[in-house]
């Protein structure tokens, strides 16, 4: 039911898939910001004087990132001597509704706060400062980038408590690879003959076949990720399926605009069905109704996990251990995972590409009421939407992480590419400021053109690849891994998961009972014996018609046809 990041994610990336927002194309360069690849990025002129050093705390609600502060970092080191600001990070380790139950009943907070899926908790709370004079004051920048979209963010008392974490700026830049996908190991598809998959038949079938072929090697087939609130994992795959984005809990048509829940239908049966299926074979982790993130991730690099589905920002870390694997020694690509566009039946094309959408409203960081300094807070946030900066933390320092050729295009050698490891995102600061900063959004471009994201930028995606990337990518015709899958639809009000609610309202009522539902009864189906799977199959059908679906059906059909409206009015 989360997120997209970007996305953004990592360039893919994390994350995470990123989320972006409906704006029109093109981008006015500020002033006061150096051209890019001019000059390491620094203060502009006509800043005010540096002021004595600082250090704010900020609580991230994602797991996955070490605690530490930004200037211990090139990128966070820069920052602070722009500004004078340093962060000390501390990342979610264990349950995210305890530790934020935990800071509401102490009513202490940290400096910022990331609360990630807890944000209608802390808002209402009253936790987060109003910034409206703050970014009227400090946040010329702010308002550059997040423009006509800073009205959608509001609460219902009409303050702006949060800014979300990306805002689409200037032209649309594709990412070469998928938001979302069934992924599977490169050697299933080499020792098949490189095949066509687009089902999920043929996808677990692959799966099966190998799988018997290496009894030896002790594989198992699939696994699915269910801890917290990433069970959207395993309970997103029936929309992807039929042909759908990640909307969160519905499928919404293009044409009629109606949204419609699919955690009861006939897509949501099918797909319990076929993992009970791998799971009667012997194929499936049972595990994965028990494991956390952290092991989910050890066990996707492995070796010995042949597929699964995941957003590409939530499997990241995974993928770029076998890729940094990969490139020491080559041998080790055949663990690599391929995305694959897969549907129940051929002639529903696939939507696992993210197009343009809209601004997500219900994710952000806010700075809390126990911040010593809210101005340098958001003035630092507003330095960082300087487009220096933003290339600052996306490409990092020219001569050193990226060239610029003579047309102006960036670009990273192969020398860059190779020694930008894991490792090196972890000391650089690219890792730290990937995603839940301010930021624009992953697939926009900067004011002359060049890629916000650096891996959608398609000369340093092409230069990213091994030869058994390309391999791979020759033997299905491609150039990029997108090609692979069908070319997104136009939807003004994407994500749907993104719609702002109220914690107490009908529709956040809805989705808890929802969750609860998902989470006690699709392991019972899961790892039921298969004449066992009807009866809990008609178990979980009566709770569920006890909710009120039509009411939230309606709901979010109104919020997709106002955001539509929304794209209509500013294009």
């Amino acid at each position: 039911m989360l997120r997209k990041r970007k996305l953004a994610l990592l360039g893919l990336a994390a994350v995470l898939s990123f989320s972006v927002v409906t704006a029109c194309s093109g981008s006015k360069k500020e002033n006061n910001n150096a051209a890019p690849g001019t000059s390491s990025p620094g203060v502009s002129e006509g800043t005010e004087p540096k002021k004595d050093k600082a250090t704010f705390t900020i609580f991230n609600g994602v797991a996955g990132s070490k605690d530490g502060n930004t200037n211990e970092t090139t990128i966070g080191k820069m920052l602070e001597d722009q500004t004078g600001v340093n962060f000390k990070l501390e990342f979610l380790v264990g349950d995210l509704n305890t530790k934020i139950g935990t800071m509401i009943a102490s009513n202490e907070y940290p400096d910022v706060l990331i609360p990630d899926a807890a944000i209608e908790e802390v808002l209402n709370a009253g936790a987060f400062i109003p910034l409206d004079d703050l970014i009227d004051k400090y946040g010329p920048n702010i308002k550059r980038v997040y423009g006509k979209d800073l009205d959608q963010m509001r609460a219902k008392d009409g303050k702006l408590y949060v800014l979300p974490m990306s805002a689409q700026v200037g032209n649309f830049v594709p990412d070469p690879e998928p938001a979302a996908a069934f992924y599977i190991q490169r050697r299933v598809l080499e020792e098949a003959g490189y095949p066509k998959v687009r089902t999920l038949d043929q996808y677990l079938k692959l799966i099966e076949d190998f799988a018997n072929k290496h009894k030896d090697e002790n594989l198992t087939g699939m696994v699915t990720l269910t801890h917290d609130w990433r069970f959207f994992a395993t309970s997103n795959p029936p929309m992807h399926l039929m042909g759908y984005p990640n909307d969160g809990n519905v499928m919404v048509d293009v044409n009629t605009l109606e949204a419609k829940t699919y955690s009861a239908s006939d897509a949501a049966k099918k797909w319990l069905q076929a993992l009970n299926g791998l799971n009667a074979k012997g194929l499936f982790d049972k595990a994965s109704f028990v494991d956390n993130y952290d092991q989910y991730i050890a066990k996707l690099t492995s070796h010995k996990v042949l597929g699964f589905f995941d957003q590409r920002w939530q499997a990241a870390n995974a993928f770029n251990a076998l890729k940094d694997a990969a490139r020491k020694d080559p041998s080790q690509d055949a663990y690599n995972y391929f995305p694959l566009p897969i549907t129940f039946d051929e002639n529903i094309p696939d939507a696992y590409v993210d197009g343009l959408g809209s601004v997500i409203t219900n994710r952000g960081i806010g700075i809390t009421v126990s911040a010593k300094d809210p101005a340098r807070i958001i003035q630092y946030f507003d330095n960082l939407l300087k487009e220096e900066n933003q290339i600052l933390i996306s490409w990092g320092i020219k001569g050193e992480t990226y060239e610029v050729n003579e047309q102006g295009r960036f670009y990273r050698t192969k020398e860059q590419i190779d020694k930008i490891d894991e490792a090196f995102n972890q000391k650089f600061g690219f890792k730290y400021y990937s995603w839940n900063w301010p930021s624009y959004g992953a697939n926009s471009s900067f004011s002359d053109g060049n890629a916000k994201g650096v891996g959608y930028q398609p000369e340093v995606f092409q230069m990213s690849l091994t030869e058994a990337d390309q391999k791979i990518l020759d033997q299905y015709g491609i150039q990029t891994y997108t090609q692979l899958f069908a070319k997104p639809l136009e939807r003004p009000w994407y994500p749907a998961w993104g719609f702002a609610k109220d914690a107490k309202s009908p529709e956040a009522m809805w989705e808890t009972k929802k969750d609860e539902l998902t989470k006690k009864y699709y392991p019972k189906l899961v790892l039921a014996a298969s004449d066992k799977f009807d009866t809990i199959w008609n178990d979980f059908l009566k709770e569920f018609g006890k909710l009120d679906t039509a009411g939230y059906e309606k709901w979010t059909t109104e919020q997709v046809k106002k955001k539509v409206e929304a794209a209509q009015g500013n294009s």
